[in-house]
């Protein structure tokens, strides 16, 4: 049995898109919110403009506040509300997501083993969405399903290692691992400014499997696509407050200290020398391609450019994804790959890693903890067959 890889991946969004430069009023209008200061709303206004972010997609909108408008009230008990909604969406999200990716993969439903569904914004109901979305795809009754709730942006990392460790070590076994996060659990009226400028909502599906000789190299049904190669997490000591996701009444209060960019990005080199342990890179971080997710929007990942040297155009795609999409939690990292295989496929790259051989997946989460992901890309000659570049992204309907 050879290294888990991933061999299809999927994405989904609700069909709402709200654009970036819209949202300041919008977010006053549904909160009203014109008693705040007017200092405060111009300083909102200056946080959605350099946000990097150009739209975003949302299930929030104002006819869904209007009948909830407990859910726009600055500390309103609400989350029995939210929880009721969040309940129907994020399944469905979720398999919308899984569904792409399962149509990418090629092969029969029954053939999944194993399920694994991360959310941080809900899901933990009992059933929970693992069992909600297994069910929507019509998963076999025998397959092992797992829930990993409230972990964290950390998850779009560390469910690539559990799915690895499924694969390798579970003859046969194919993995469907899915990240879904709803920013219902968290929206709301004159908190948390900084927060509401970036949440989105989104998905993000993978399949992993342990392929054979004949599959690696090209020649089976299954064409892996990045190689799960390792993986590391580290806590940096004494910033167990540095981030916090807290479920309260309100719903999910998110926070994160101004200077949690800088502490994350001037321990990542220490992280990645213990991910690599030199032989990958002779410490050359422009030698790899990068999927980072981006806690606090662009700022991370200037922060990270600027402690390890990179190029601006490392950050492409994980730059591209952030405009288009927005902050969808551990959900983003999954869309950063899926962007750069296909920008990969477009500009004539040897491999799907733009070019490079080895990736770096990067997850950071409370903690505060990173977590690492070594990939190593396959060559691109393998991967086009059969429309294998096909838009295969699904929005979801209300």
């Amino acid at each position: 049995m050879g290294t888990a890889s991933t061999l299809a991946i999927g994405t989904a969004n609700p069909s709402n898109v709200m654009l970036q430069s819209d949202f300041p009023d919008f977010y006053f209008r549904v909160t009203n919110s014109d008693h705040i200061k007017e200092e405060l709303k111009d300083g909102f206004r200056r946080i959605c403009q350099k946000s990097a972010i150009r739209k975003r997609h949302l299930y929030i909108d104002e006819a869904l506040l209007g009948a909830n408008p407990e859910m726009t009230t600055y500390g309103g008990p609400s989350l029995d509300k939210r929880k009721d909604i969040i309940s129907a969406k994020i399944p469905e999200l979720g398999a919308a997501a899984a569904a792409a990716a399962l149509k990418e993969w090629g092969r029969p439903v029954e053939d999944i083993t194993h399920l694994i569904v991360g959310c941080n914004s809900g899901g933990s109901d009992q059933p929970g969405a693992d069992y909600q979305v297994a069910r929507l795809l019509g998963l076999s009754l025998s397959a092992s399903r797992l829930g990993v709730y409230h972990q964290g942006c950390v998850v779009g990392a560390s469910t690539l290692r559990l799915a690895k460790d499924l694969a390798e070590n579970n003859a046969g076994a194919r993995v469907l691992a899915v990240l879904v996060e709803v920013s219902i659990i968290a929206f709301r009226g004159a908190d948390g400014l900084a927060t509401q400028a970036f949440i989105a909502d989104g998905a993000s599906a993978v399949v992993v499997g342990a392929a054979d000789s004949a599959a690696a190299a090209g020649e089976g049904s299954e064409r892996p696509l990045f190689e799960i190669v390792c993986s590391r997490q580290l806590t940096v000591p004494g910033t167990g407050d540095a981030m916090r996701g807290l479920i309260r009444e309100a719903g999910l209060t998110i926070s994160l200290v101004r200077e949690g960019p800088s502490m994350f990005a001037s321990n990542l080199e220490a992280a990645l020398r213990g991910l690599l342990g030199g032989s990958v890179t002779d410490g050359d971080w422009t030698a790899l391609f990068w999927a980072m997710h981006y806690p606090g929007g662009r700022l991370i990942l200037d922060k990270v450019e600027t402690a390890l040297g990179l190029e601006l155009v490392k950050m492409r795609a994980s730059r591209e994804v952030l405009a288009e999409y927005g902050n969808m939690g551990s959900a983003s990292v999954w869309f950063t790959l899926d962007g750069m295989r296909r920008w990969s496929a477009a500009n004539g790259c040897g491999t799907a890693g733009e070019g490079c051989h080895w990736c770096v997946l990067c997850g950071f989460g409370s903690g505060l903890t990173l977590d690492l992901v070594l990939l190593r890309a396959a060559r691109l000659a393998a991967l086009i067959h059969a429309n294998h570049y096909t838009k295969l992204h699904q929005s979801t309907t209300r």
